[in-house]
């Protein structure tokens, strides 16, 4: 085949000495707009799993790249004149303009033509060429040629940053958080030779601006940053290669190829700096693609089509794991109040490639630090003696909430049963939540409970709205104390529009063929199609429910229940005034969020007047509908001040089922980052759900400052054989090995 590789740099080279490598019979050209010996950045950095893509692919390539590299296993951070190292990360760096280097000559050696300072204005120019590899980098002519092809979307980031190398070296991977008096200031930086480290400066816009940066030349902020870094630069400088202040960019594209055109390495797609990823990512797609080749031969759409398929999903799985990062950074000054040990673990597990667990295996000696610090921390709230030489992991650790006394972090929901009679709870219930009692949570949860016979979900809902219900309850709660340690928090809602519906097992909000009730919404927007339109709330209406949620809030404590929750989640009453998309309304109880929160907050507060002071009262609350133009993040951590304010303890993080037009996105501890913001920004105790199947998904969680308790589901619970104790007795066998294989080391050695 004859073949034009548009583009000089990693992804280019690499790709063009594989695929003329694997088929020397290709006539393959490189043209780059740039001379062979320039390059605009400093070191790159490659992780250990890389490397044995890179031998197998070609080994000479890969022995040239690897007799050049610093190698370290260690990340240090500084924050708070404090430095905290954790080890167990191996990563290697080379100089950027040496890989070129290696890449170029073996590219020479394998005879790929190269021309350099030569600039392509049209891609279409190439019309002769059998394949076109546009390897052109960020700002690549060609998709911007063919963007009604590849429809590219880029998303600028709200950090802004500058790319600095200094003669200071590193011994391992370093972050530093400095604040001066115009804000924080991040520094990623790492040895990349025996003389040079990278040193890249980040912080947010408004510091950037307060700091006078955005007029600073590049000679100034130069200057600006020695000044600030001198004690960590220790008499070196910053050292500048056309270095300015600009934002990262996030390349994202709904194909990479066209025709015969395929778009490699940072023309199809871009993950931020602060997982090191870029030019891995870029040769990784160059083996890819050359691989594809290897098994279609000369047919391109198939081969095209191969390599796309089998790179989006890892590409798009770094490019969320970069967002997370990327967020983390943008967002850094929430975790200025934390620790040491608990800021840097939640540091390393920003992205969430790295959690508990892994951390124990690279570096056990942080892991029990933070789980010392941890529990320090709750000894302190739950007047408790902390442990001085071992302590457990965090979701052992107790919690206290106002009165409230957990023995664990765990809190376990329970599948709806919809077997209730009037709202009655029947036997299955009470066996069910006595299961999940003795199955060892700190904390059980109710079905979702109805405070009025029309608020029910369907007519097997459980409710709490006639006296006669509260024996039922009572009776329930008095078996789970009886049987376990564990506690349990009723659960009181009105379903509001999504009420009315047949039982869930014959699918999802499908309204009742007959025996329906009168439906009430902020505003009268059905919730499908199919459903009832509902009232909008008059006055009347809202002192109605109001009271009614009063009055299930008294006959919860009667009942003895040790916590209680408020729901303003998933598209129920109480959230669809909190939605704009629900929420319609052109009185003081419509538009902006302060008059859209009104009525659920006046609820809130009725119900924490009667509910006694020693019990906690938590708030479930949806913090994205996941549709555009919705209920987000932003207007949550809002909510959550406001129902601090009135005495809230506690808020579960929900998200979506706002409207059946929702989009979600599900992955593992999903909801975990939208946790972190609404505690840390809000200054509140929170809970999440969000798929968390594992022990070390729950620590993370924790230890990292992202909520204070997990919630975990039956489902989940019957996987692990229906006990949650065999999860939780097997980390606390892992917990007492390692306290007596530290008991016979320091029986034998003298010390610990």
């Amino acid at each position: 085949m004859k073949i034009i590789v548009l583009g000089g740099g990693p992804a280019g080279l690499y790709c063009s000495l594989l695929m003329k490598k694997a088929h020397p019979a290709h006539e393959i050209t490189v043209i780059e707009r740039n001379p062979p010996d320039a390059t605009y950045g400093w070191g790159v950095v490659f992780s250990d799993r890389t490397l044995t893509a890179f031998r197998e692919a070609d080994y000479k390539t890969y022995k040239d790249i690897t007799d050049n590299f610093v190698i370290w296993d260690a990340i240090d951070v500084h924050y708070h004149g404090e430095r905290v190292r954790c080890e167990g990360h191996v990563y290697a760096g080379i100089s950027r303009k040496l890989l070129l280097q290696i890449l170029q000559k073996r590219c020479e050696e394998l005879g790929v033509n190269m021309k350099f300072f030569t600039e392509v204005d049209d891609p279409s120019a190439f019309v002769d060429y059998d394949l076109i590899i546009a390897a052109d980098g960020v700002n690549s002519i060609t998709r911007k040629t063919y963007a009604d092809v590849f429809r590219p979307t880029l998303d600028v980031h709200r950090s802004k940053y500058i790319w600095f190398g200094t003669h200071r070296v590193l011994d391992c991977f370093t972050f530093i958080f400095k604040e001066n008096e115009h804000g924080l200031f991040t520094v990623h930086s790492y040895p990349f030779d025996g003389y040079t480290s990278t040193f890249i400066v980040e912080c947010d816009e408004e510091t950037w601006r307060r700091a006078g940066l955005d007029q600073a030349s590049e000679e100034e902020s130069i200057a600006y940053c020695n000044r600030l870094f001198a004690e960590e630069l220790r008499g070196e400088s910053v050292l500048s290669n056309r270095s300015m202040w600009i934002s990262f960019v996030t390349v994202k594209n709904k194909t990479w190829r066209h025709g015969n055109i395929v778009l490699l390495g940072d023309s199809a797609h871009t993950a931020h700096f602060s997982i090191g990823s870029g030019t891995k990512l870029a040769m990784e797609d160059a083996i890819a693609l050359a691989n594809a080749f290897e098994v279609h031969g000369e047919d391109i759409e198939a081969a095209l089509a191969d390599f796309e398929m089998e790179r989006r999903p890892p590409v798009e799985a770094f490019q969320a794991a970069a967002r997370e990062s990327a967020t983390y950074f943008e967002h850094v000054k929430r975790y200025a109040s934390f620790e040491p040990e608990q800021f840097v673990f939640n540091l390393l597990t920003r992205s969430g490639r790295i959690d508990y667990d892994d951390l124990k295996l690279r570096d056990a000696r942080l892991v029990s630090a933070v789980d010392r610090w941890f529990a320090g921390q709750v000894a302190e709230e739950v007047d408790a003696p902390p442990s001085v030489m071992m302590a457990p992991p965090p979701l052992f650790a107790p919690l206290r909430v106002r009165g409230m006394r957990l023995s664990n972090r765990v809190v376990v929901s329970p599948m709806p049963r919809e077997g209730a009679d009037e709202g009655m709870p029947d036997e299955g219930h009470v066996r069910q939540l006595v299961r999940l009692g003795m199955s060892g949570p700190g904390l059980v949860l109710t079905e979702l409970t109805a405070v009025s016979a029309d608020g029910r979900i369907t007519p097997g809902s459980l409710g709490l709205y006639r006296p006669e219900h509260v024996r039922g309850w009572k009776r329930l709660v008095d078996l789970v104390h009886a049987c376990s340690g564990a506690k349990v928090m009723m659960r009181l809602n009105h379903a509001g529009r999504r009420g009315a519906t047949r039982s869930r097992s014959a699918g999802l909000d499908r309204p009742l063929r007959e025996g329906g009730w009168p439906l009430l919404s902020a505003s009268p927007i059905p919730y499908t199609p199919q459903s009832p339109v509902p009232r909008e709330m008059d006055r009347d209406d809202m002192d109605r429910v109001r009271e009614a949620f009063v009055a299930a809030a008294r006959w919860a404590d009667e009942a003895g229940f040790d916590a209680l929750e408020i729901i303003m989640a998933h598209g129920y009453l109480l959230a669809s005034f909190l939605s704009p998309l629900t929420n319609v309304r052109r009185d003081e109880y419509g538009g902006g969020l302060e008059n859209r929160l009104r009525f659920p907050l006046e609820v809130f507060v009725a119900v924490r007047a009667v509910w006694p002071e020693e019990k906690p009262l938590v708030v479930a609350l949806s913090v994205t509908d996941w549709v555009a133009g919705g209920f987000e993040v932003d207007e949550a951590v809002a909510v959550a001040r406001a129902l601090k304010e009135q005495g809230c303890d506690l808020v579960e993080i929900l998200a979506g089922q706002t409207t059946p037009a929702a989009r979600p996105v599900y992955h593992r501890s999903f909801l975990a980052s939208s946790s972190d913001r609404v505690r840390n920004e809000a200054g509140i105790r929170t809970m999440v759900a969000g798929h968390i199947i594992t022990s070390s998904q729950i620590n993370t969680i924790l230890a990292a400052g992202r909520a204070d308790l997990c919630v975990v589901d039956e489902l989940w619970l019957a996987g692990s054989r229906g006990d949650l104790r065999l999860v939780l007795e097997s980390d606390a066998q892992r917990l007492l090995q390692e306290r007596d294989t530290l008991t016979s080391e320091t029986s034998v050695g003298g010390h610990a």
